[in-house]
């Protein structure tokens, strides 16, 4: 049975050019139906064209791609569930030779917190969402279809990139439909890791980077090191009331937040965020950076920080806007940043700009005129 979601369906079969192994040959939608499908269902070749399209990659085995949008609940065809055991390897290889070509100065702490923020269940899900791959896929369990359509419109919602969980907790069979057609390509181009990620690079952007996840921390683990380096004792406990998941806080013993949510990893993220918002301002207070007059703003000031403290081994630099002054038409912000080093943790302004990017940058410029001076 294809899926059924009511106002959200809708094939998308678009004029590709395959980039793998010669193919370079253009074709219509028309003439995409009326290619060989041999050993494909009659109800699935809609759904294997319209997805050759979305990755403008031509199958040479489109059976391949049919057991790749079938899930196991499906049983009257082969499932997804062989090819997503190697699909979740081979996107995480393709991933990892990237981003070690990428960043050659990362050490392998970052390199496998960059690899898996792009392969988590969260990304890859949202991978699925963004390019309708979720439409394509049949399955014989309703349930699935609440599930999915929550997600979706939680995702069509966002306010740019979520790294980490959003409000609505990623379905997992989103993630393993990325997985086995990554694995369909894999294994149809004759295991070429090369010519899969030429495919799946495009379709994976945008790709978290470490501004990306500076940004967007992962406030737990944030939480937790945070306090660590604060020397302080930092304890989340869980609990239920009716039908909610109630996730609270506590540092040192002290309530510091709490926040609730039908899904108890949502609860505990949130609860995290709100801990880390009082916890922050309150921190670094006693530890500014004071920088000297007419000191001439550093141009990339916020990459030459990142790599000052990659290079120290610090903690990346964090950023928060401190305050956005003016009408709607004419904001103008001003930007703090914080860096947790082996003496402690510092925090300085910027100065006020007309752009975020920019006001976030003048912090990191003064922050490096100040670190000189310490």
């Amino acid at each position: 049975m294809m899926m059924n979601i009511q106002m959200m369906k809708r094939y998308r079969v678009l004029a590709l050019s395959s980039t793998v192994d010669g193919y370079n040959d253009e074709y219509s939608p028309s003439s995409l139906l009326s290619m060989s499908m041999a050993g494909v269902d009659m109800n699935m070749r809609s759904a294997v064209a319209a997805v050759e399209g979305i990755l403008r990659y031509r199958f040479r085995d489109k059976t391949l791609l049919q057991a790749a949008l079938t899930h196991s609940s499906y049983t009257d065809s082969a499932s997804y569930q062989r090819l997503e055991f190697v699909g979740d390897a081979a996107l995480g290889l393709a991933l990892a030779e990237y981003i070690f070509r990428t960043y050659p100065g990362l050490d392998p702490g970052q390199l496998s917190l960059l690899r898996a923020a792009n392969i988590s269940t969260e990304n890859l899900a949202r991978v699925a969402v963004r390019h309708e791959l979720y439409l394509h896929v049949r399955h014989n369990a309703p349930s699935l279809d609440a599930k999915i359509s929550e997600f979706v419109l939680a995702v069509q919602e966002e306010i740019g990139a979520v790294t980490y969980c959003g409000s609505v907790k990623a379905p997992k069979i989103l993630a393993d439909i990325v997985e086995s057609v990554a694995a369909a390509v894999y294994v149809d181009c004759n295991y070429d890791l090369k010519a899969l990620w030429k495919v799946f690079k495009l379709l994976m952007e945008p790709i978290a980077t470490l501004e990306t996840l500076h940004n967007q921390p992962q406030p737990v683990t944030t939480l937790f090191e945070f306090c660590q380096k604060l020397g302080k004792q930092v304890d989340i406990k869980h609990w239920r009331k009716g039908s909610k998941n109630i996730a609270s806080v506590y540092v040192d013993g002290n309530l510091i937040g709490s926040c609730s949510s039908e899904q108890k990893e949502i609860a505990k993220l949130n609860a995290a965020k709100e801990a880390l918002q009082k916890l922050w301002p309150s921190e670094f207070s006693e530890m500014k950076i004071e920088v000297r007059s007419g000191s001439v703003e550093i141009q990339g000031a916020k990459n030459k920080l990142n790599e000052l403290c990659a290079k120290k081994k610090w903690c990346q630099a964090k950023y928060k806007l401190e305050r956005a002054v003016g009408p709607p038409h004419d904001r103008k912000f001003i930007s703090l940043v914080q860096i947790v080093t082996v003496a402690g943790t510092y925090f300085t302004a910027g100065d006020i700009r007309s752009r975020l990017k920019d006001a976030e940058n003048s912090a990191a410029s003064n922050m490096l005129h100040g670190l000189r001076d310490i």
